[in-house]
């Protein structure tokens, strides 16, 4: 067995891992990175990347027919190869040599196979030939492995071979028929995917179309939907599932209901990729979610660090946020927070201070690529009220906005800005339209600088763009 000594060992090298450890590269420590699949992660082969692509293609075409003049010129319908191809290109084949190249000009070392954490600062490394390499960490380990489909135990869904969000994202052929079993993110971006890539597309949402979105935001991607051909059957529950010899998969609902497809995408949550990372031999649980402090440091289930603090866990792992910018945030945060600790720097742990997430508690942005698009930052309506705030929400028509009408005909859209009373700051923003992900910035800037709202009133939004819904919701909130 080989032994070798680094200031950090990273263990996972998607995007969180990637940024873990060139942040701490950059603070002039040294780092191993681990991954036992490919260099770039769940974003870059399975999600984020491929998925936009696959929805991309389609959201052009739409916005082409919403424009006379453009209209008049689309002439053919998708083409379904070159969406494909498109998606392959942004997948890198799926082939992570630029991701490598990457780490190499970046001083950050590789050992390629499965990290398991075997004593306190040590971690093992197995590649595919048994051959084993043991690391060991001067100042502390990350654990950044993400997460996976969490599939759930109904009757013969295993033996069905469903789709995960990976083998959607990957897929290399449209079916027919496709069953969505979920009403989330994932469901429903891939049910508007490949609802305008051809399949006749069936969605099973249980507990609604983006049920934790502001209740309007899902009310309009159902309608969407269901205007595309999807068959949007909510509050169902899939009972059992079989897949015929021929490939048929057959959905036996709770209710008796029978629905048929050709492939059946499971997509009703995440789970964490924590079983084969050795957590036992440091007294947590394999498998489960792992609990952080402030500064991203894994506690027990008391609160209690391991240790003097040397484990550390970044991105989906620790369940804070699951999102890819998010779980990049985390990574800046934990990279300088080990490379302060690792000189005797003073840690800055206060609410929004340079070493911690305070983000991840008050101001995550999403973007969701559904048609129409919903964009939120902040909290919704019914979680600041959870909360306890004092607040007063503020709708408005986004298709009234002359930008919204230049930007398309019939542009239909909608935008919620939820203010904090006392302290008259906007804790929440919600569009639902096209192409409104490129006005969520301004949003987020606005609720984590915690703006005065007296303050926003002086931030002119140029005319005539969409961007001047910002000065009609201040306009209703001062009237």
């Amino acid at each position: 067995m080989g032994n070798h000594t680094y200031d950090v060992i990273v263990i996972g090298a998607g995007p969180v891992g990637e940024n873990v450890a060139d942040r701490v590269v950059q603070g002039g420590l040294s780092v191993a990175i681990v991954e036992r699949e490919l260099v770039g992660g769940e974003c870059s082969y399975w999600a984020c990347m491929p998925t936009k692509a696959l929805l991309r293609s389609a959201a052009a075409l739409r916005a082409a027919r919403q424009v006379p003049g453009s209209r008049e010129a689309v002439t053919g319908d998708l083409d379904v190869a070159a969406v494909l191809r498109r998606r392959d290109n942004f997948a890198s084949q799926w082939n992570d040599d630029g991701q490598v190249s990457w780490l190499d000009s970046a001083g950050i070392t590789l050992y390629r196979g499965q990290g398991r954490i075997s004593s306190d600062r040590v971690v093992e490394v197995a590649d595919e030939s048994g051959a084993a390499t043991s690391l060991t960490a001067r100042h502390a380990v990350v654990i950044a492995t993400g997460s996976a489909a969490l599939l759930p135990d109904i009757p013969g869904l295993r033996e069905a071979e469903p789709w995960s969000s990976r083998e959607a994202a990957a897929a290399h052929a449209i079916p027919g028929r496709l069953a969505v079993i979920g009403g989330g993110v994932v469901a429903s971006e891939m049910a508007t995917a490949f609802a305008a890539l051809g399949s006749s597309v069936t969605m099973l949402a249980r507990d609604g179309v983006l049920p934790l979105a502001e209740p309007f935001a899902g009310e309009r991607v159902t309608e969407s939907l269901r205007e595309a051909g999807v068959s949007v059957l909510l509050g169902s529950e899939a009972g059992a599932v079989k897949r015929d010899s021929d490939g048929t998969v057959h959905i036996t609902l709770t209710t008796g209901q029978l629905v048929e497809a050709d492939e059946v995408l499971v997509a009703i949550g995440r789970t964490p990729n924590t079983q084969d990372a050795g957590l036992d031999a440091v007294g947590l649980k394999p498998g489960a979610w792992l609990t952080v402090d402030d500064t991203l440091r894994v506690v027990t289930d008391d609160g209690a660090l391991l240790g003097d603090g040397w484990l550390y866990a970044a991105g989906d792992v620790n369940r804070r946020v699951l999102l890819t910018h998010q779980g990049k945030y985390q990574a800046r945060v934990v990279g300088d927070v080990i490379v302060a600790r690792a000189k005797g720097q003073a840690v800055d742990d206060s609410p929004w201070g340079r070493h911690v997430a305070t983000a991840d508690e008050r101001a995550v942005p999403q973007v969701v690529f559904t048609e129409p698009e919903i964009a939120s930052v902040g909290l919704t309506r019914a979680a600041a009220e959870e909360a306890g705030l004092r607040i007063r929400v503020v709708d408005y028509d986004l298709g009234a906005v002359a930008g919204s009408a230049l930007h398309a005909d019939g542009y239909r859209g909608h935008a919620r800005m939820v203010v904090d009373e006392d302290r008259r700051v906007v804790v929440g923003f919600t569009l639902v339209g096209p192409d409104v992900a490129e006005l969520l910035h301004a949003a987020t800037i606005a609720v984590v600088g915690e703006v005065p709202i007296d303050r926003l009133w002086h931030a002119v939004p140029a005319y005539p763009t969409v961007s001047e819904v910002w000065l009609r919701l201040l306009e209703a909130y001062g009237r």
